[in-house]
């Protein structure tokens, strides 16, 4: 198998591709392998009610920021993860306008699993309230089963 490109260009290859983050206005950083942020304003569509946000909007942000964690991870053993559950308990109501960060880490990783936890803040709100808590279960597979080897190594032979 080639040699893995670096964390930091697999996030943005996997930035490239995920039309989801990009739908919501979500930015994701990486700050280490396992440790990952998102970040999204609430916008006029993802209100459920006047000018409260909907409760599927922040479990989308919630398995997004528990997958990057567990990705980031994954990436450097030339994996990738899918959701094999996640746990969301929400805190308070989100508003318009609100702006809201993702933190989350890798807390167990396993050969075929990793375990990610999360918070969701509103920083604006009484000096950085928590908004939602969340622990997610991945599986782990490798690269090359998914077309994401294409994009890791395009001038390569196609995989078998």
């Amino acid at each position: 198998m080639e040699p893995l490109p670096d964390v930091a260009t697999l996030v943005a290859i996997y930035n490239q591709i995920n039309t989801y983050g990009r739908t919501n206005g979500m930015t994701l950083t990486v700050h280490s392998p396992g440790d990952a942020e998102y970040r999204m304003t609430i916008r006029d569509e993802h209100l459920s009610s006047p000018g409260t946000c909907h409760g599927g909007v922040l479990a989308g942000l919630m398995d997004a920021a528990l997958g990057a964690a567990a990705l980031s991870l994954a990436f450097t053993a030339g994996e990738l993860v899918s959701t094999v559950e996640f746990k969301i308990n929400y805190l308070h109501p989100v508003r318009l306008h609100d702006a809201l960060v993702a933190r989350a880490r890798v807390e167990h990783a396993g050969k075929t699993l990793l375990v990610s936890s999360a918070t969701i803040e509103c920083p604006g709100r009484d000096g950085g309230l928590v908004v939602a808590r969340g622990m997610g279960t991945f599986n782990r597979y490798p690269a090359d089963k998914r077309d994401f080897h294409r994009l890791l190594f395009p001038d390569a032979e196609p995989q078998e």
